[in-house]
């Protein structure tokens, strides 16, 4: 089978495998979700409600993600760009809340935060090696790699902040982690819009190259127009 110019493009998750994953990682979001906002007035950890949120902003992505797979790329950037504005707004509501919560807020149980910590942990590990494999790809898909990642790395920032907040017996940690992972959700929203402008814009100007250029670029002959023998009246 001969190369041809798709080979060099970046994978989109047009694959069964790639599919069957998301349907995964979507199901464990969901659960963990329900458990963690639970868990989180349970134990009045502001930062366990944020982390249960990023739960749920990831199970509507991831979603939507599924959606556009195998749709044109412009479908594909702009439901990339959909899901950076999303996290964006999650990030800043995430802020907004925790300085609310300075003013009126108790200390958290930290047993409880760190045990249900641990779970979260555990469900956004399995879903980090579930994705690992396709972590490279367009920004429909490398959005989802990243939010995995960071979801991540945000477990075992609750988990330290549940053991500073056991040290210090104070909320000050708790809060902290919640701007934190507000700014993970800032950070990655931006990588995502960066990626998606960037594949939306070449798919722009791939659209309007001409016809005789894609012919070029694919290695293929220009087109000869074919004249008719001249013949002598003679």
């Amino acid at each position: 089978m001969s190369a041809g110019c798709c080979d060099d493009q970046e994978f989109d998750g047009s694959s069964p495998a790639f599919r069957r994953a998301l349907w995964v990682v979507i199901a464990i979001n969901a659960v963990m979700f329900a458990v963690e906002m639970l868990a989180g007035a349970a134990a009045r950890s502001q930062a366990l409600k944020a982390d249960a949120l990023d739960f749920a902003a990831d199970a509507a992505t991831y979603g939507l993600s599924l959606y556009v797979i195998g749709k044109p790329a412009t479908w594909r950037a702009n439901a990339a760009l959909i899901k950076a504005g999303s996290l964006m707004a999650i990030g800043m509501s995430i802020l907004a809340l925790a300085i609310w919560r300075t003013l009126f807020t108790v200390q958290p149980e930290a047993g409880l935060m760190g045990s249900i910590a641990v779970l979260a942990l555990i469900a956004n590990g399995a879903s980090v090696l579930i994705l690992m494999r396709w972590r490279d790809g367009d920004a429909n898909v490398r959005s989802v790699w990243l939010c995995s990642r960071n979801d991540a790395i945000g477990n075992v920032a609750v988990l330290a902040s549940a053991g500073l907040v056991a040290w210090t017996a104070t909320r000050w940690p708790d809060l902290a982690v919640a701007v934190l992972m507000a700014g993970l959700f800032t950070s990655s929203a931006i990588q995502i819009l960066r990626q998606a402008l960037a594949e939306r814009g070449a798919n722009r100007d791939h659209a309007h190259v001409p016809v005789d250029a894609h012919h070029h670029a694919g290695g293929q002959c220009p087109s000869v127009e074919k004249t008719e023998p001249i013949v002598s009246s003679d």
